[in-house]
């Protein structure tokens, strides 16, 4: 078995306009300095990444982990949750997710599309030419206004939805098969994969691509009431990235898992800081080190009270402590009587 690696921590709620979060450099220096390993890098923001560059360019890639390096960090993946989640809008979406695109192809979402499909082949490249193993995105959505089933959904509805989601990934997943890169799809609402039922249906009409893979992060299942240890057992094989993200489920008799339409802070299931929530990190570090995880525990760090830069020191600590260091024997090694086959068979009654 391997050791989790880490702590890492994930970019995109921290870059901003102003220092320390406005450049890799000082951004880099300032996750080095509250103890984290590895950084994950939203590939939408140019104040601290160029995926273009990256994609055109090994030197620039070079540059980036340098840079890193510099500060002691490695980069653990590119994200494209943004891009990602603009392969598939279903138009109920349109005016809400056209922020997301380059100014140039909103208003448009035949343009959006065929960018963000651009932005998915160069995040491909982008990943190959820094070394990465492993890629964070989101799958877009088709049916999700229709989840709940009232009015009463017209048969093959859902079936059309996933066809089309997955004729629209087919090619990106094999750009990143040529670029020896999984494609990690982080299972979350307002995405068509959503939980380990619909990464099924589109897994299955991917034709089982070894590409696609799941970005596993307990809080959206917690929010779901969903049994995230029990998901980790049933998925660990196609379980490539980890976001160490809390929350909590809070019903009452005036709310449940929809909220109710209030604010996050109001809402009966909210995000909170690492320790602050519901989740059972031990239960998690301990199944994903039993299974043979190899990957990074990435902070992404989304709390709807704390402030986020004591999320973020607070999160490195947690993270480490939680990061099981395997063994490398078993705990009653003293009382083994070494191995004698004429023994065992007298033990057995075996003649």
């Amino acid at each position: 078995m391997k050791t989790i690696k880490g702590p890492a921590i994930f970019l995109a709620q921290f870059a901003g306009d102003e220092a320390p979060f406005n450049s890799l450099d000082s951004i880099a220096g300032w996750v080095s300095g509250l103890g984290y390993k590895g950084v994950q890098i939203p590939s939408w923001d140019a104040r601290i990444f160029d995926l273009t560059k990256a994609s055109e360019s090994k030197d620039y890639c070079d540059e980036v982990k340098g840079t890193l390096a510099a500060h002691g960090l490695e980069l653990t993946e590119l994200s494209t949750h943004l891009q990602g989640q603009l392969v598939a809008v279903h138009p109920a979406y349109d005016d809400a997710f056209d922020g997301f695109a380059a100014p140039e192809v909103r208003g448009d979402p035949k343009a959006r599309q065929a960018w963000a499909v651009d932005q998915m082949m160069r995040a491909a490249k982008a990943s190959e030419n820094l070394g990465l193993t492993a890629h964070a995105t989101f799958s877009g959505a088709l049916a999700w206004p229709y989840l709940y089933p009232w009015p009463q959904r017209p048969a093959g509805l859902v079936e059309t939805a996933f066809d089309e989601l997955a004729k629209r990934w087919r090619p990106i997943l094999d750009a990143f098969d040529s670029a020896g890169v999984d494609v990690c799809y982080e299972i979350h609402p307002g995405e068509d994969l959503h939980d380990g039922v619909t990464f099924e249906m589109f897994l299955e009409r991917v034709g089982n691509h070894p590409r696609c893979n799941m970005l596993y992060d307990p809080s959206h299942y917690v929010l779901q009431a969903l049994d995230y240890l029990d998901h980790i057992d049933i998925y660990h094989e196609k379980i490539k990235i980890f976001h160490v993200k809390d929350a909590e489920l809070n019903p009452t008799g005036r709310q449940g898992v929809y909220g109710g339409y209030q604010s996050w802070v109001d809402r009966a299931g909210r995000f909170r800081s690492l320790g602050d929530g519901h989740v059972d990190f031990s239960g998690i570090f301990s199944k994903l080190t039993s299974h043979g995880f190899d990957g990074w525990a990435v902070l992404e760090w989304e709390c709807c009270l704390k402030h986020p830069e004591d999320g973020a020191r607070e999160g490195a600590v947690f993270i480490q402590d939680h990061i099981i260091r395997v063994t490398e024997k078993a705990f009653d090694d003293f009382a083994d009587g070494g191995t004698d086959e004429a023994a065992n068979r007298r033990m057995l009654g075996i003649g």
